[in-house]
């Protein structure tokens, strides 16, 4: 059985990232969903289940997101989370959690495994909970790095929300090649520095 959550669906900048795992025994104790724990806890967490478990994580990037929307860019990113770990494990799961009220079965082409949506799957299977855990782990890595090089919105502390100091930075320093430019804030902030005719 093969555990998914998502990270990253509501941010203003940054990749959405999927992760798929499916558990060891006996499982590491302890998992819970992702935003309730303690960073230093999902750290913790992260590196036993990567040591113990099996794991995948599939990452879509900003023009996916805006090409797609972002469901759709979810859908394909939980897609390949789960690719991913099949071509580690040599075989398919019996079945795939995944946390939330949709699947992308028959959402994905690519998409061939029987899934069962779960609302706050992330809290109650362990198996999604671990998924949560390698999801926003590997995304926060993913959105600090991206800070380095952005430095003025503050994407080490926010992950990319939009966080007043972002909105401002936004407004200060114009957007990013990682800034989602279908989400209305990007968007209304192109509009407002479009040359008027």
């Amino acid at each position: 059985m093969i555990g998914v959550d998502e990270a990253g669906r509501g941010p203003l900048a940054g990749p959405v990232v999927a992760a798929a795992v499916v558990l060891c025994k006996p499982r590491p104790s302890g998992l819970d969903d992702s935003k309730k724990l303690t960073r230093e806890r999902r750290a913790v967490l992260e590196a036993t289940i990567k040591r113990r478990c099996q794991w995948a994580v599939g990452v879509v990037d900003v023009e996916d997101i805006d090409r797609l929307n972002i469901f759709g860019a979810t859908m394909l990113a939980m897609t390949l989370a789960v690719q991913g770990l099949c071509e580690k494990l040599g075989s398919s799961p019996r079945e795939v959690l995944i946390d939330g009220n949709l699947t992308p079965a028959g959402r994905r082409p690519e998409w061939c495994w029987q899934a069962r949506p779960i609302v706050g799957g992330d809290a109650i299977e362990p198996c999604i909970s671990a998924a949560s855990i390698i999801a926003k782990e590997h995304r926060d890595r993913l959105m600090r790095d991206l800070a380095a090089a952005h430095p003025h919105y503050g994407w080490d502390r926010n992950a990319g929300y939009g966080t007043p100091q972002h909105l401002a930075a936004l407004r200060a320093h114009g957007a990013t090649p990682h800034h989602r430019r279908s989400f209305a804030p990007v968007a209304q902030l192109s509009l407002q520095l479009e040359p008027t005719v």
